[in-house]
């Protein structure tokens, strides 16, 4: 079983104690969600499961070489103290990869996408970066060279990320001694806030204990509660867009700065830094402000359906990956990433809207069904994602025609005045 399977298993479990998160904040009236911010960070999760199933990057095919090249096999997979210090191990190098894409702008453009999310709650643990694997097995090598079994590496990999999950949440407190050795709620929650009191802390996976030994761990101040999100704000719920924001602003700037070294450094520099010759635009927001666009309820309801409906197929996807072909895996995975980006720039109430959506779908609709190509998808999932795109083609024209009987009578009742 590898960490890719853990974390599938472990799915159903995320989504059912993001409801009871959900009732509960509710019930004591802290409600931590908002459908924008909840449809983007579980979108930004499904689409972030999509490199791995495609077997995208060269992680796995550096492992097999490093284990057959350089492993010098100290260890067993039957015996348990290979299990304990595998995932001691992986943690304490997770600490050093997780603290180096915060201080290194090239790695902090993948991995800032966890940190977007402007709510802190369970939903926000599924916001995972899809380009983590450019380089993420740099920092885990080591392991595969002192000979941590293959089976062993990738098990204490899938369990120390279910374990960061339950973190994610604003209604657990203080844990008292627990708090010393491990990470908790409280002390993840300073890790996420952008204050300048708490920024750049609290790396840990599993345990705390690294931050304190290395001088990055951060107690909350009770006078000042954590602010979440990133400084320079993404304001965009286009899953998309927050995966790559920070890769285009480095990739802009390099090409207007005019000094040759500083077009490099941008690359590898500080998070925070900037070419002298490139000015920051003032931002009209405030520093605590949320971005949160104005949108209707049935807009609400709309996204919500949208959201179900992703979760569903996404799942379908997973369970059926063995008797899909690369081909059919890569047009779903694009199927899926489409929709969820159409329907975040839809809660962006731009560009795209219930007439634009309508158009998407209807055209897709008419893809699947004419390209011959695509009629030879997998049977089981082409009937769903047609059926998919059918439905969104009468709900989005309902409420196109409801919206227009709503402005007729309006017009009525203002020409009886």
């Amino acid at each position: 079983m590898d960490s890719s399977q853990i974390i599938i298993l472990a799915i159903p479990v995320f989504f059912l104690l993001i409801i009871c998160e959900y009732f509960y904040g509710t019930y004591k009236k802290k409600n931590t969600y908002r459908i924008n911010d909840v449809f983007t960070s579980i979108s930004i999760g499904i689409i972030s499961r999509f490199p791995t199933l495609l077997n995208l990057g060269f992680q796995g095919l550096i492992f097999v070489y490093f284990a057959d090249k350089f492993s010098i096999n100290l260890m067993s997979s039957n015996k348990v103290i290979t299990w304990i210090v595998a995932f001691v191990m992986y943690d304490f190098f997770y600490y050093w990869m997780h603290r180096l894409h915060h201080e290194i702008r090239v790695l902090w453009a993948t991995h800032v996408v966890h940190h977007h999310g402007e709510d802190f709650n369970l939903a926000t643990a599924l916001r995972q970066t899809s380009t983590g694997f450019l380089w993420k097995w740099i920092f885990f090598a080591p392991m595969i060279i002192i000979g941590v079994p293959g089976e062993v590496f990738v098990s204490v990999a899938g369990v120390n990320l279910v374990y960061q999950f339950w973190v994610h949440t604003r209604h657990i407190g203080h844990l008292g001694w627990i708090e010393n050795i491990f990470v908790t709620p409280m002390n993840h929650r300073i890790h996420h806030a952008k204050n300048k009191e708490y920024i750049d802390a609290n790396y840990g996976g599993v345990f705390i204990l690294w931050d304190r030994t290395f001088g990055t761990y951060k107690a909350e101040v009770e006078t000042i509660a954590p602010i979440y999100g990133t400084v320079s704000a993404l304001r965009s719920w286009n899953p998309i867009w927050a995966n790559f924001q920070v890769f285009y602003q480095m990739f802009k700037d390099s090409l207007k700065t005019r000094n040759l070294k500083d077009k490099i450094r941008i690359w590898y520099s500080r998070t925070n830094w900037r070419p002298n010759d490139i000015q920051y635009k003032d931002k009209t927001y405030g520093f605590d402000e949320k971005y949160n666009p104005v949108i209707t309820t049935d807009m609400k309801c709309f996204v919500f359906l949208q959201l179900i409906m992703l979760i569903l197929v996404s799942a379908f996807i997973l369970l059926t990956i063995s008797d899909q072909t690369r081909f059919d895996t890569v047009i779903f995975a694009i199927s899926t990433t489409y929709f969820a980006t159409l329907t975040g720039m839809l809660l962006q109430s731009d560009s795209v809207t219930y007439k634009v959506f309508l158009i998407y779908s209807l055209c897709y609709a008419l893809m699947l069904y004419l390209l011959p190509s695509f009629k030879s998808l997998h049977g089981d999932l082409w009937q769903i994602f047609f059926s998919y795109s059918l439905m969104n083609i009468l709900i989005t024209f309902f409420l196109i025609s409801m919206g227009r009987n709503l402005i007729k009578l309006l017009k009525k009742k203002k020409s009886k005045t």
